[in-house]
């Protein structure tokens, strides 16, 4: 468990750093580019957003290929600005083509993230009534199988009691009867002559 949470902390940290560089970068980049005040806090915010938007999007296995491209736009803008901050782009002289960008990147990320997150999921199709009247005739057509026929019970065997076994179960139930004022059960009668219960209920019968 200890080992389990080191290794969360270890993720967590590592995903902290990394989105205070990248959050960091982006502001630096739109801030070059014109951006100045909160615009420049808001560029990286809206970037981070689209990636989630997106992911979430991967995540629910829905409409992939959309998902596919606004993740890959999004990280694109993230990379890019790692990349200018590293010693690529002259931040005191930012390309008119770069201004371009950052200024319509408020315009590309709401569009990505209305499409994300607005997008109707699909809903399954209902039956058409051509395949609801085939399903009711296959359920009205008979089946070609025989019909099952209700299982048989075997009759149950007779059992043959010799005379002499029935001579001393009525003594063992007289004997029973004048002790106990009752006459005598299957159990009791079974467990005097040690037989099996089917022999003991025919002897029972005879009694």
């Amino acid at each position: 468990m200890r080992a389990q949470l080191a290794r969360v902390d270890a993720v967590l940290v590592q995903a902290v750093i990394a989105a205070a560089l990248s959050f960091a970068h982006l502001h630096d980049v739109a801030s070059a580019a014109g951006q100045d005040g909160w615009k420049a806090w808001a560029y990286p915010v809206s970037v981070d957003l689209l990636l989630v938007a997106a992911w979430r999007r991967l995540r629910t296995g829905d409409a992939k290929a959309a998902g596919w491209c606004w993740f890959v736009i999004a990280l694109t803008a993230s990379l890019g600005a790692n990349v200018a901050t590293a010693g690529l782009l002259d931040m005191d002289a930012v390309p008119a083509w770069l201004r371009i960008l950052v200024a319509g990147w408020p315009a590309v990320a709401f569009l990505g993230g209305t499409l994300l997150a607005h997008s109707a999921p699909h809903e399954p199709q209902e039956p058409s009534a051509l395949e609801e009247v085939v399903v009711q005739e296959d359920a009205a057509e008979p089946s070609s199988e025989p019909p099952s026929l209700p299982a048989v019970e075997p009759a149950p065997a007779v059992v043959s009691v010799p005379p002499a076994l029935v001579d001393h179960a009525r003594k063992v139930a007289s004997e029973h009867h004048t002790r106990t004022g009752s006459p005598i059960d299957v159990p009791t009668l079974r467990a005097r002559l040690g037989v099996p219960v089917p022999m003991a209920e025919a002897i029972a019968a005879h009694l």
